[in-house]
């Protein structure tokens, strides 16, 4: 059911609903660390996706596991959303409602999400010359780098915003040069 019509049907409304809720107590960042944090969660436990993803699970099960792995670090309004989401049973959407309210919080804040599959791990000097590319190139106030190490790309980075792709790869530049040859 991930990616259909339906899902998008359940996602959309509980993530505006939530940014609703958060631009008007003025809380859109506090919220938004919150999903990050769950949704990492999310990303980093397979057992916890599976066990709330089973409809032979208890809600009240559902909604102590959640209560004992948060605990009192999320604000009221996010442990709300979830207790409502076990309720309805539409906790399986959370990791989609998450990503779909970030994608409402880069609106609000003018932000674009990069994309960037390097060889080595990125130093700070570097992260800040491709948030400074992609910002001349899309000119947003703001870059959020979502990184990713992928060892067979040898060297250089892959830079993905949205649908633009910056290949800066030396696989890029070898496949590159081996058109042109090819070509001449």
């Amino acid at each position: 059911m991930k990616g259909s019509m339906a899902s998008a049907e359940v996602l959309e409304p509980y993530a505006e609903a939530l940014m609703s809720i958060a631009q008007s107590n003025d809380l859109t960042e506090r919220i938004g660390e919150d999903l990050r944090s769950l949704l990492s969660l999310l990303e980093s436990s397979d057992e916890l996706r599976q066990f709330l993803a089973s409809p032979v699970a208890k809600s009240e099960d559902k909604k102590a596991v959640l209560s004992q792995i948060v605990g009192d670090e999320l604000h009221p309004f996010t442990h709300n959303i979830l207790m409502l989401l076990v309720d309805r049973r539409r906790i399986i959407f959370l990791e989609g409602i998450c990503k779909q309210f970030q994608v409402l919080l880069r609106q609000l804040k003018q932000t674009v999400l990069a994309e960037v599959i390097s060889a080595v791990e990125l130093t700070d000097a570097q992260k800040q010359i491709v948030r400074e590319k992609v910002m001349g190139m899309t000119s947003a106030h703001e870059v959020e780098l979502d990184t990713k190490i992928d060892s067979e790309l040898i060297g250089g980075v892959i830079i993905k915003v949205g649908s633009q792709v910056i290949d800066a790869s030396l696989r890029g530049q070898l496949r590159r040069i081996g058109l042109s040859l090819g070509a001449a």
